[in-house]
């Protein structure tokens, strides 16, 4: 009663689960056009490509500090009060309105500040590198976490319809048996066994089915469906080809890493720019030279004469020259700059340590279990087919009635077993070749 509960209750289950799944529209998709919608749908991606724009920005300015500093200002306004006036040598105070027009353009250019633009300049020009190594390396996550998911859908799918197969066939042999027991060949307790085998296999399919749903559910989290939309994944080919990886040690393989990883790469030129960073603080101790150049002019209406003699005739101003600032003491706010800017610099020549031995252990690992996924694909392979003549062989004994039922139903629980073992074996060699390719930053 309890095994009939256990089925009744998987059967409710399903059934209400099956029925929010029905009205599901299904869109037919490959792998890359997984990936592509992936990465056009991931929100830290997406971020990231908004990042750049900042970087590239940063470094256009940057470069352009090489150029001179122009600036154009104007002041209107109106003075009401004493006003005071110099006429013939006197100095007269009058009570007026005075309405005044001024205009400036001033231009600034450094000359020497220490090699200050230079280190600015090579640092955005880094920083921007940096950001597009960070976009490679975050598209490269994106497709593997995406290619884990769709691997894992795939899979669910082949052991869901190893696990209808196993039940079709298992219906077939209580056919079988319920002939063999009208013609009193077989117990009824054979035929009650392969009634109660049916039942849980009928159990162990639904419960494939829904871990399939789940997974796919998730899928098309992953890819940021819409609602009531799930994804069909098209199969991959799981056909074995030699693997370019296996002729090579792992000192070969961690150079390849070390030269095509752009996690590494970014963190050497983060590096790099925040070596340029700290030699562009490091210029505030030295003196600053600069040019500039200074235009002035007004208009006042306690003057009779018109707003173009006066404002562009009689009282313009010009100055130009050089101005040397010599740093003696600013309150240690450029050695707090030097000693941020340095710190930084230790801390990223840290992270690069760290991540190369990450990438070491990485790759490490991802080598040894590509090669165990091999023996284990090998040896599973050699499973099923060992599981499959046993199956043959004991089903024949058992049609003769040399075998009992125990026999038989543990044949057929091992060979459903290889089976499943083999799939699950083809998709993790499929998986830790990524898992390998992902390590080598070649994926």
């Amino acid at each position: 009663m309890k095994h009939v509960f256990k089925l009744m209750a998987s059967l409710v289950i399903g059934l209400l689960f099956f029925e929010k799944v029905v009205a599901q529209d299904t869109i037919p998709m490959s792998f890359q056009e997984a990936v592509q919608l992936g990465l056009s749908q991931n929100i830290d991606y997406l971020k990231l490509l908004n990042q750049q724009e900042v970087l590239k920005v940063e470094r256009l300015n940057a470069q352009f500090n090489h150029l001179p500093r122009v600036n154009l200002s104007n002041d209107n306004f109106r003075q009401i009060g004493q006003q005071f006036q110099q006429v013939e040598g006197e100095l007269i105070v009058t009570n007026e309105i005075n309405n005044i027009i001024s205009g400036r353009i001033n231009a600034n250019m450094p000359i020497f500040n220490g090699f200050r633009r230079t280190n600015d300049t090579k640092a955005g020009r880094n920083l921007e590198d940096a950001g597009k190594f960070g976009i490679e390396r975050a598209k490269q996550e994106v497709m593997f976490n995406i290619a884990q998911q769709y691997l894992q859908v795939l899979l669910d799918e082949e052991l869901y319809n190893i696990a209808l197969e196993n039940l079709e066939n298992q219906k077939k042999q209580l056919e079988q048996i319920e002939g063999f027991v009208e013609a009193g060949l077989r117990t009824l307790s054979d035929l009650y066994n392969q009634r109660s085998e049916v039942a849980r296999l009928e159990a162990v399919a639904i419960d494939a089915k829904i871990q399939w749903e789940s997974d796919l559910w998730d899928l098309a989290e992953m890819l940021q469906l819409g609602p009531n939309i799930l994804p069909k994944p098209e199969q991959v080919s799981l056909e074995k080809l030699e693997s370019e990886w296996l002729g090579m040690g792992l000192g070969e393989l961690y150079a390849i890493a070390l030269g095509q990883r752009k996690d590494y790469g970014q963190l050497m030129l983060l590096e790099s720019a925040n070596k340029n960073l700290l030699a562009s603080a490091k210029s505030a101790y030295l003196p600053q030279l600069n040019a500039f150049f200074n235009y002035s002019t007004f208009f006042t209406s306690l003057d009779d004469r018109t707003f173009s003699n006066q404002f562009f005739t009689i009282f313009p101003q010009r100055s130009f020259g050089v101005s040397l600032s010599v740093p003696i003491f600013n309150n240690f706010e450029n050695r707090a700059s030097v000693a941020r800017s340095r710190v930084d610099f230790q801390n990223q020549q840290l992270d690069k340590l760290a991540l190369e031995r990450r990438i070491t252990q990485e790759v490490k690992m991802a080598y040894e279990n590509y090669r165990g996924a091999i023996r284990r694909e090998s040896a599973t392979r050699v499973q099923l087919e060992a599981a499959e003549e046993a199956q043959t062989v004991i089903a024949e004994r058992f049609r003769l009635g040399v075998s009992n039922f125990v026999d038989l139903a543990q044949a057929n629980q091992q060979l459903v077993t290889a089976q499943s073992d083999f799939a699950q074996a083809q998709y993790t060699l499929y998986f830790q070749e990524l898992m390998l390719k992902f390590a080598l930053g070649v994926l």
